[in-house]
């Protein structure tokens, strides 16, 4: 599989976010720290999804930052999934490859 082939979505759990911001770094129209400090990913008009579990889909221009985001988090709370069948391939979640 490679990033090109699948539509990929991304979320956030904000029960382990630790607030670093490391993820709106890399991909700032995908990821916004809230007021309360916490990680929140957006939809495609820049609205804050607050609704746990919320996901947004990965556009194929920022799958790469939205991969690093996942690798890098402190926290471990950003998950990409595949949408197709919702295996988790980054994240903590996600097998190694």
């Amino acid at each position: 599989m490679t990033d090109q082939d699948e539509k990929l979505e991304v979320w956030i759990d904000q029960d382990l976010c630790t607030g670093d911001g490391i993820c709106c770094q890399y991909a700032p129209d995908i990821f916004e720290l809230d007021i309360d400090g916490l990680a929140y990913v957006k939809d495609e008009e820049g609205e804050l999804l607050q609704k746990e579990g919320s996901s947004v889909l990965v556009p194929t221009i920022a799958v790469r930052d939205v991969r690093d985001s996942a690798k890098d988090c402190p926290g471990d709370c950003i998950h990409v999934r595949r949408q197709s069948d919702g295996v988790e391939v980054y994240g903590p979640n996600a097998e190694e490859d």
